[in-house]
């Protein structure tokens, strides 16, 4: 599909239409006759002629093709396309021979009853370097343009999987500082342990807990995406080194449909929606609140669904820099447009964040 390259346009596209033309003048010398042996005065006026043809003929190509090869490229499919531009091209060598000879005729060079010899004489060539050069001109302003293209395209993926990587390292840095803090820590510490004399066994599995989820948040070397699963494991861990710590103020449940468990989802999303409601449902309420999380796959996609019964986001909803919106960055870089995250008070109290995630075909 014949198209011109935009940044074609301007300088460089003229320097190379300038060459052409150059390259199309010699050429016309050549089929007319000339060679090294001429003489002088022939290869001048030869050359003169030429070029006189040349430029009524290529800018004349050049400016209509620029225009006319996207136009024809968007509506027609090859080779209707290039048999459309080769009929354009053959209309424009008639008006350029005629004009040229027009010219030769205004400066004197023709005489006056030679108009039809000279239009029937330089017909066959200037029907022929306009297919020749204006075929090769417009292919090569084709494969320029999808160059462009590809150029454009490949930058923009880097632009966005740059962007992605940083996304990643903050949403892991705001995640890794949300527990690695002191408070965070020594509450963690504290809990082991009380629980070292009266239960030795819990101990252990708290401490296992915590080592996990300080390698899940301190793995910035590894997949933006972990499947569903083993996202799960690093909740459970933080959920029941937080039920430690809150005992029956944090209740919690989960409701999974085992098709969306090889799902892949971003590394400590759904930690981050469970943190999400601990911080600002259980952790300021002396009565603390139930956390639900659910997973169901439907047509093509695994809906997620994190729920409290807390107090809600109130009426400003989601503050700018909230976790959950850099979270929401994070899906759009990964998935696109493929992928959906809703935030929203529910209406028996309490919050809902939900994302929509597509399944990957294997």
């Amino acid at each position: 599909m014949p198209q011109i390259s935009p940044t074609a346009i301007g300088v460089p596209y003229w320097r190379r239409m300038a060459l052409l033309t150059i390259a199309a003048t010699a050429a016309a010398m050549l089929f007319g006759g000339v060679t090294w042996q001429s003489p002088w005065v022939q290869v001048r006026e030869a050359f003169g002629v030429s070029l006189v043809f040349t430029l009524c003929i290529v800018p004349l190509v050049a400016i209509t093709m620029r225009r006319v090869a996207p136009a024809v490229g968007g509506r027609f499919h090859f080779p209707l396309d290039w048999a459309i531009l080769i009929a354009v091209m053959i209309g424009l060598a008639l008006v350029g021979s005629i004009v040229a000879i027009a010219l030769l005729r205004a400066i004197g060079y023709i005489g006056p009853g030679a108009f039809g010899e000279w239009f029937r004489g330089s017909l066959r060539i200037s029907l022929i370097m306009t297919l020749i050069f204006g075929i090769s001109g417009t292919a090569l302003e084709a494969m320029r343009a999808r160059l462009d293209q590809t150029t454009l395209a490949l930058r923009t993926k880097e632009r966005d999987e740059a962007e992605a990587r940083r996304l990643a390292i903050e949403a892991q840095l705001a995640s890794l500082e949300s527990r690695v803090n002191p408070h965070f820590l020594f509450n963690t510490l504290n809990s082991i342990a009380a629980l070292v004399p009266r239960d030795p066994e819990g101990a252990e599995r708290m401490t296992g807990q915590l080592a996990s989820l300080m390698r899940s948040a301190l793995d910035t070397a590894g997949s933006p995406t972990v499947p569903l699963a083993d996202e799960l494991k690093v909740v459970r861990d933080y959920l029941d080194i937080e039920r430690v710590r809150f005992g029956e103020r944090l209740r919690y449940s989960f409701t999974l449909d085992d098709r969306a468990l090889e799902t892949p989802v971003p590394r400590l999303s759904l930690q981050t929606l469970v943190e999400n409601s601990v911080k600002f449902a259980v952790s300021p309420r002396p009565e603390g609140a139930t956390v639900v999380l659910s997973a169901q796959m439907t047509d093509g996609y695994v809906r997620i669904e994190v729920q409290d019964d807390g107090p809600g986001f109130g009426e400003a909803g989601m503050p700018t820099g909230h976790g959950l919106a850099l979270l929401e960055a994070r899906l759009k870089m990964i998935f696109g447009d493929r992928a959906t995250m809703g935030v929203e008070n529910h209406s028996g109290g309490g919050a809902r964040v939900w994302l929509n995630l597509p399944v990957e075909k294997k």
